[in-house]
């Protein structure tokens, strides 16, 4: 396995609320203007390598934003997840795909200024990183992943990304924050307890968890990057809709599990804890710090 497994049914119930985190973040990395220092010219498409890819939330936010033609390779370890991708692409407004078509065989996906590509590649990311077409791309990217890996497969990224000179829009990436309102006396040792857990082996070495951005940051700047970063913050009130509600009562038991694994001393004030956040959160807000980087090649 090459990085935590993840439900399709949970990559589906995060992405409206990831979306909304990447557009707040698009205006403090000034997004749109940078990428359009790296359009390629005349009428060749981009070409985009998307890591861990999943179901492709991380595509159908950027494809129309990029714009124009595009060509994305997008790469994951579970072929369940890339399985979902005509589905998901004909619910976002693409044409009808036979589901059952072949990982290797190409979709397209177009939408008002864009027409992307696409072709799926399952792919261990611990052993075969170096393998992908690097020197070929203009972009590489991923959503949701630099917190799941360790510091020596972030250097292997940095070390092709530089080798081919290959700009990078990492988004999503947790950094530690957990800002719960109305506080409850045992959030931050649960927060410490899942913080510990978070570092544990995902399959792509000790995690970085939320120093992630940080180390890639300070590796992509050593090789002469242009580094930018900005918040992309879940916020989830869940006075304001059901799905506010679902996804904060889904981070209660994901958080509570996690730290219960990480002290079975503490797991019973863990539970309760679960317990009390739960009952709270109809009336609750939560924000879940996140952080998106890009790096433009010098």
């Amino acid at each position: 396995m090459s990085a935590a497994s993840f439900s399709a049914d949970w990559l589906q119930q995060r992405e409206p609320f990831d979306a909304a985190a990447r557009d707040r973040a698009a205006g403090g990395l000034q997004l749109q203007c940078r990428l359009a220092e790296l359009r390629p010219t005349g009428a060749r498409p981009w070409r985009v390598i998307d890591l861990a890819c999943g179901t492709g939330a991380n595509l159908r936010w950027l494809a129309p934003r990029l714009g124009g033609p595009q060509q994305w390779l997008v790469v994951d370890h579970d072929a369940d997840l890339l399985r979902c991708w005509p589905e998901r692409l004909a619910a976002a407004g693409g044409a009808p795909v036979d589901p059952d078509l072949a990982l290797d065989m190409p979709i397209a996906f177009t939408g008002t200024g864009f027409d992307a590509t696409i072709v799926r590649q399952q792919l261990d990311l611990m052993t075969g990183l170096e393998t992908l077409p690097w020197h070929a791309a203009d972009l590489v990217t991923a959503s949701a992943l630099l917190d799941l890996v360790g510091t020596a497969w972030l250097h292997r990224l940095v070390a092709a990304s530089a080798a081919s000179g290959v700009a990078m829009l990492m988004s999503l990436t947790v950094d530690g924050r957990h800002v719960w309102t109305p506080e409850d006396p045992m959030d931050a040792a649960v927060g410490a307890l899942f913080d510990e857990h978070q570092r544990s082996e995902k399959g792509l070495g000790p995690a970085l968890g939320p120093d992630a951005v940080a180390v890639l940051q300070s590796a992509l700047e050593a090789v002469g990057y242009r580094v930018f970063s900005a918040a992309s913050d879940w916020w989830l009130d869940g006075r304001e809709s059901p799905q506010a509600r679902a996804l904060q009562c889904a981070l209660i038991d994901g958080i509570g599990d996690a730290a219960g694994e990480q002290s079975r001393l503490q797991a019973p004030q863990v539970q309760a804890w679960q317990r009390r956040r739960r009952s709270m959160a109809p009336e609750a807000q939560l924000r879940v710090g996140h952080l998106d980087l890009l790096a433009l090649p010098a």
